[in-house]
């Protein structure tokens, strides 16, 4: 690529609204700096796992500083319009999610509580049963039950989106079947590009395709053939190949970084309070910390790679547009409206 070709594609990057479905990162101003680096627009920040209603709500309290701290660089977002309002600001939007049901614990008023919060999106299950679905991690998968019928319901009318990232497949079907308005799979990969747990079926993807809902890709070594070594033009590849499957107009980035995280904090997301063994998650005994990182992503500042990559793949701008955050934009236009 010559240097004016990177110079135009550069520009083109600066230009659009990219969205990240989804970090974990150990939030602070260096991070929302590289974000801003970045040029993302907003980013779908995990504020629980395993937490619980009180956890919960600190987690809320801490961010609230992050904002009153660092109000020049981010704001929280609402709703979609909050995320052109970043965009023309040149502020990163911050959209709260949550990567389990552990806010709501049993009490289905929970939900409504917690999008009056700014919770816009949850998992119905963390790899394990809950009690709303059935984990990718378990040996069964029963599908939704009854409560989560009725949680998947309400989520629906309050304008919650329902995540079904780490869930099973019998549980993600039967979430994008129940579901009266289309579901997300914020952060995964087809498993016809790696056979990993927590990736997803071509059934599930064409389903969630035809729904009108929404994959996210990961970037996440674990999630990707070769793991680290992965790189850009498999990726491209990858991202080329699940269009033809589902459109182009239905998917998008979930990068699922966790950047400058401890070990103890990958700890709490495998095993929380519910297992006294360790539980290696994605790992193994002989592989349990983070992965390490891609060369060509190592955290925001790399998001132009994305871009420069997709566009060499020959994706068409209006295409890289598309899968760099405006099928995420289109998505949550309706999808954060309460009914």
């Amino acid at each position: 690529m010559t240097t004016q070709q990177n110079s135009n594609n550069n520009a083109l990057h600066n230009d659009l609204i990219v969205i990240d479905g989804l970090q974990y990162s150990n939030w602070n101003r260096t991070i929302f700096e590289q974000l801003r680096e970045g040029g993302v627009t907003m980013v779908h920040v995990t504020i629980v796992y395993h937490e619980q209603i009180r956890e919960t709500l600190l987690r809320i309290s801490e961010w609230n500083r992050h904002f009153e701290h660092n109000s020049d660089l981010i704001m929280p977002v609402r709703s979609a319009a909050d995320i052109r309002r970043a965009k023309e600001l040149g502020k990163v939007g911050i959209m709260f999610g949550a990567q389990n049901c552990s806010p709501i614990e049993d009490d289905i008023g929970m939900i409504e509580v917690m999008r009056e919060l700014n919770l816009m999106i949850m998992q119905l299950t963390y790899n394990n049963q809950s009690l709303l679905a059935c984990g990718c991690y378990e040996a069964e998968d029963s599908g939704v039950t009854r409560f989560g019928r009725q949680v998947i319901k309400e989520m629906n009318r309050v304008g919650m989106v329902v995540d079904m990232s780490h869930s099973g497949e019998r549980s993600t079907l039967d979430a994008i079947d129940i579901s009266e308005r289309p579901i997300v799979i914020s952060h995964a990969n087809p498993t016809s590009f790696h056979a990993a747990k927590r990736n997803k079926s071509d059934t599930v993807l064409k389903a969630l395709g035809e729904s009108g809902g929404l994959l996210g890709f990961s970037l996440y070594p674990f999630h990707l053939k070769n793991g680290p070594d992965c790189t850009l033009d498999e990726f491209c590849d990858m991202v080329a190949s699940t269009a033809d499957l589902m459109g182009i107009d239905r998917i998008g980035i979930g990068t699922d970084l966790c950047q400058d995280q401890p070990l103890s904090v990958l700890e709490w997301m495998r095993n929380g309070r519910w297992s006294k063994e360790m539980d290696y998650g994605e790992g193994s005994k002989s592989n349990a910390d983070w992965p390490r990182p891609l060369s060509w992503f190592r955290d925001s500042r790399d998001f132009p790679n994305i871009t420069n990559g997709l566009l060499a793949r020959g994706f068409s701008p209006e295409e890289v547009a598309k899968v760099m955050g405006l099928n995420w934009l289109n998505f949550l236009d309706d999808a954060l409206k309460p009914e």
